[in-house]
């Protein structure tokens, strides 16, 4: 069928030598690695490790996050054997074209839009509310109407900053990286420097218990709310809402798992890396180990600090209250800052890999080729960023996004089952190709991968679940309605004569 029509990893190498479709090699493996931490390294470390902590898990945060990473280590190995493979832009889109056919690919890359575009959306406007508070502590106060949408009309500064990143995206990759490299060196030093100053005030007794016993979630909606808003797992065997225990801790980790996303963002900068073969798993792998220790040890400073009892769990900066509570304010200021510097690498990284999917996309004609072509002097896929730039700042602008940015977690879990899939397929229908990087016991490191990440999917809400279904059924309609037609290997004019670059799966 034609719905499972692959294209070869011999085709997707090739179109990356297309003068017009080629993008420009000009990372190492330490600017994959900074492209890593510098969009996992975010608002996250700064407010996930308080508001999960006195939620759902209190001082064993730490451990939802350990669990959230060894669910992320899982997908990465697959990625970087991929990704050293299939050195193509677009990133478990391309991964998935060459092992599982078309439809899987197109889910994949509508699934990835909805990860890199709502995450970078969502992200811009955090971004906007700690430039408002360090604005507020040298005495300047944005208008309402500018501030945010929802007690204003627009949020302006989170437009500004996506528009203006834009601009840097287009102008080249090496400049984007250089950014990324003095923004994440910034937001990494603030982190340490909360963990050695918060050392000094921790009090182990504020650990004890570790792990706080299971209790019930004391919800106060209706019964259709909690059906809503609880996880699904609990929907599906009839679990009681509860908080705290182990149950609360893996809940936490699906939630803080947020934190994680965009480390399969080095994956989609494949086709600029020099040496993609080398670099690109010490990039995936590298960045993943440097945010995990960041993330287990601000949480255990958090909740060393302070009870867990008494951080808020609606406070937008529980780092910062935590350390104005022992009488160390002047922290408080520098979170606010290296969280503001650290959002604008976060913001411009999923823009860059949200404009490298479409470029992959438009390449294999789902979405108009015209988009495809690069730039000969920056070797960047100019139109396709400025359209990703201004969709996103629009929707930063005038969309409320508090509740939509768990769809990330759920988007990117997925896109993770997928590519952890598809690595065992190609091992077994192409064992030819060579492979620089190998997973080892392929199989069963793929299928605790697809385990892992399952089940945290099931401790998201049945809400997010409904909207993800929601937004996956909109991707089919579009994906019938011109995708299928236009691509390149449904023998489309748009093809210009070029040879037949798929295999039928049976």
């Amino acid at each position: 069928m034609d719905l499972w029509r692959t294209k070869s990893v011999e085709a997707s190498i090739a179109d990356t030598e297309e003068p017009e479709h080629s993008l420009k090699k000009g990372l190492g493996a330490l600017d994959l690695v900074v492209f890593g931490v510098g969009v996992s390294v975010g608002a996250g470390i700064f407010v996930l490790t308080g508001q999960a902590a006195a939620s759902n898990a209190g001082p064993a945060v730490a451990l939802s996050f350990v669990i959230a990473a060894v669910a992320c280590a899982l997908a990465a190995v697959c990625y970087a054997e991929f990704a050293s493979t299939v050195p193509v832009a677009g990133s478990a889109y391309t991964f998935s074209f060459a092992t599982l056919g078309e439809l899987v690919a197109w889910t994949i890359g509508w699934d990835l839009v909805l990860e890199f575009v709502v995450g970078a959306a969502a992200v811009s406007t955090s971004f906007s509310a700690y430039l408002q508070v360090v604005l507020g502590q040298v005495g300047i106060t944005l208008p309402a109407a500018v501030s945010g949408v929802e007690e204003g009309v627009v949020n302006l500064p989170a437009a500004l900053l996506v528009l203006g990143l834009t601009v840097v995206i287009a102008t080249g990759i090496k400049l984007s990286s250089r950014l990324n490299q003095v923004l994440t060196a910034i937001k990494v030093g603030v982190v340490l420097l909360v963990v050695v100053v918060g050392a000094f005030y921790v009090s182990t007794a504020n650990w004890s218990p570790f792990v706080p016993p299971s209790q019930g979630s004391g919800s106060a909606g209706g019964a259709e709310e909690s059906t809503l808003t609880a996880p699904l797992v609990q929907t599906l065997f009839g679990l009681e809402p509860s908080v705290f225990g182990v149950g609360g801790v893996v809940a936490a980790a699906a939630l803080v798992f947020f934190a994680f996303i965009g480390f399969d963002v080095v994956a989609t900068t494949a086709e600029e890396t020099r040496r993609p073969q080398r670099d690109v798993p010490i990039g995936i792998l590298g960045s993943l180990a440097v945010v995990t220790v960041l993330y287990v040890a601000v949480s255990l400073v958090i909740t060393g600090v302070r009870p867990y009892t008494e951080i808020d769990p609606d406070d937008g900066a529980p780092l910062a209250t935590a350390f104005t509570a022992i009488g160390v304010g002047w922290m408080g200021s520098v979170v606010a800052v290296g969280a503001c510097l650290g959002l604008i690498a976060v913001t411009m990284i999923l823009i860059i890999g949200q404009t490298r999917v479409a470029f992959a996309m438009a390449r294999d004609g789902l979405l108009p080729r015209s988009l495809a072509r690069t730039d000969p002097g920056t070797g960047t896929p100019v139109r396709i960023t400025v359209i990703t730039g201004v969709v996103i700042a629009v929707l930063a602008a005038f969309v409320p996004l508090s509740e939509l940015s768990l769809l990330v977690n759920i988007g990117t879990l997925f896109a993770f089952i997928l590519v952890s899939i598809g690595v065992v397929v190609l091992r077994r229908t192409r064992p030819d190709l060579q492979r620089s990087f190998r997973v080892p016991l392929v199989g069963v490191v793929a299928s605790l991968s697809v385990v892992a990440c399952l089940y945290l999917m099931l401790n998201l809400s049945l809400e997010t679940w409904i909207r993800f279904v929601l937004w996956m059924a909109l991707g089919y309609v579009v994906y019938f309605a011109y995708a299928r037609k236009h691509s390149v290997l449904a023998g489309h004019p748009e093809r210009s004569g070029r040879p037949e670059r798929s295999t039928r799966r049976p």
